[in-house]
């Protein structure tokens, strides 16, 4: 399959993605202020990253279009940084200042130690 098919289809198989799990969030907690369909969707995406990267990468091997359908498609298209800043910026000018560093600090903070967590696990 040409690489940049397989980029556009995984694109599209991640939004969904991220749509499914925004409204599954949203029904869990319907009235939260704090971002948790973002937060969770940057961390499932980062753990398929980390996952295929990290334990996968023979199983790819010479395999680039479907490494690319993974990686670059589908967890870039999971994972929202725009989304992210947008909603932090909302936060801030409602001026909840804690609820934007903690979404920053648990955000970064939690997508280093879930690829360190699958780093260092057999």
């Amino acid at each position: 399959m040409n690489t940049w098919l397989a980029v556009f289809l995984g694109g599209g198989l991640g939004s969904l993605l991220r749509f499914g799990v925004s409204r599954a969030v949203l029904l869990l907690a319907p009235r939260a202020l704090f971002p948790f369909a973002t937060l969770a969707s940057n961390l499932l995406a980062t753990a398929l990253l980390a996952w295929v990267v990290l334990r996968m990468s023979d199983q790819f091997q010479g395999r680039d279009a479907l490494k690319a359908f993974v990686v670059v498609g589908i967890c870039g298209g999971f994972s929202t940084f725009s989304t992210f800043s947008y909603e932090n910026f909302l936060l801030m000018r409602e001026q909840h200042y804690g609820l934007v560093a903690a979404n920053i600090l648990i955000s970064v903070v939690a997508g280093v130690a879930v690829i360190h967590l699958i780093a260092r696990n057999p």
